[in-house]
């Protein structure tokens, strides 16, 4: 079994919340975790159904025990009527939970308050390189993807397929979030051509036939159901005009190649290119998550089209990806536009492909992959 970087309180000590895309590992690792605790799994039809008629069972079977257990309620955000259960358990009697899910949307819209506060919120992301490590492997990563079954498969399309057709059937039809399903469909392969990129609502939305609104709710669904993520551009004192629209990064590029028909991905092309740039903010992002840093990233772009992937915090790190073999002049445009701007950007480095690193004479580092990974997860960089 491959270790897992996210680090869970120990049993019976929070009540917390455990969310993540659908096959991340979330049970896998509840179950490694709590091997003792009491598993409520709300996929099992029985289990469903028994609180859906009546959740207060829940508070009923818990206060027969003189010391009541730790417990796991799995596909939580199912059957949003047991949360209030489980609140008046934690508050009155102090009973703890882990309470796992793939969507935390219909659980707002039902009991907004999420236990007003007193759970912590855990959240769960694909394979990263130091889980791998030492058989870590970017093209299998950038080709299968970082969910760990479809990774570890030798047949990552057939499971990727099936992933996908699963979610439309799971989070999005069973939910109710849309109307029109085979229009969030045929959004999602649009989608899917937007990432990394800044996402144009108004030529989906041409494309999809409906309205601009439409697709930004739809973007609102993807991010609700934890399958991608916002990029906001950097915006904080410019001396020349920058771009203010966010970019769209998913959750996991084998979702991204499986929907946008990539095929197999070699270095060299421009879709190696993006998926690598979507597997340096996979990093960057689970490293944050997981080890509570609170930083705050951003892209930067001007007008004129100059851009840099990355901005951590108030230009404490600025990082290109380019996943390229040998890093050229061209590749350092960004960054060196970027120090005209901001004289105040304290690192700037370049993620690439090269077997070496090593620094440009202004200050520029050029850091392979393996270095990335190693100094992330060391913390050495933010």
């Amino acid at each position: 079994m491959i270790k897992r970087k996210l680090l869970l309180p120990p049993p019976g000590e929070e009540t917390f919340f455990l969310w993540g895309p659908r096959q991340t590992g979330k049970s896998t690792l509840l179950r490694a975790a709590y091997p003792d605790a009491v598993w409520i799994d709300l996929l099992k039809a029985e289990e469903f159904r028994r609180y859906l008629d009546r959740p207060e069972l829940l508070r009923q079977e818990f206060l027969t025990k003189k010391n009541p257990p730790f417990a796991v309620i799995d596909e939580v955000q199912k059957l949003p009527a047991l949360l209030d259960e489980v609140h008046w358990l934690h508050e009155n009697h102090q009973v703890h939970f882990a309470l796992c899910g793939s969507s935390a949307r219909k659980v707002r819209r039902g009991h907004a308050n999420l236990l007003g506060g007193r759970a912590i919120r855990y959240e769960m992301f694909g394979f990263v390189a130091a889980e791998l490590a030492p058989d870590f492997d970017l093209n299998r990563l950038l080709n299968h993807g970082y969910l760990p079954r479809i990774y570890l498969s030798q047949q990552p399309r057939r499971l990727l397929n099936a992933y996908v057709a699963n979610y439309l059937k799971e989070e999005i039809a069973a939910e109710g979030l849309v109307r029109n399903l085979p229009l969030f469909s045929d959004f999602l392969n649009l989608a899917a051509l937007s990432d990394t990129e800044q996402v144009n609502f108004s030529t989906i939305a041409r494309d999809c036939g409906v309205s601009g609104q439409t697709v930004k709710e739809y973007f609102q669904i993807l991010e609700d159901t934890l399958l991608g993520r916002w990029l906001p551009s950097f915006r904080k004192r410019p001396k020349r005009r920058v771009t203010a629209s966010a970019k769209f990064y998913f959750s996991d590029v084998g979702v991204v190649n499986f929907l946008a028909k990539r095929g197999t991905l070699r270095q060299g092309g421009e879709l190696f290119g993006k998926a690598f740039e979507n597997w340096c903010f996979h990093e960057l992002n689970t490293y944050n998550q997981y080890t509570e840093a609170y930083a705050d990233f951003f892209y930067w772009r001007l007008a004129g089209g100059t851009e840099v992937d990355f901005i951590i915090n108030d230009m404490e790190l600025a990082l290109e990806a380019k996943a390229t073999a040998k890093v050229t002049q061209k590749h350092l445009k960004g960054l060196r536009s970027l120090l005209v701007d901001h004289p105040d950007v304290q690192r700037r480095l370049v993620v690439c492909c090269e077997s070496k690193y090593r620094t440009t004479e202004d200050g520029i580092e050029i850091m392979p992959a393996e270095k990335f990974t190693e100094l992330l997860w060391q913390g050495e960089l933010f």
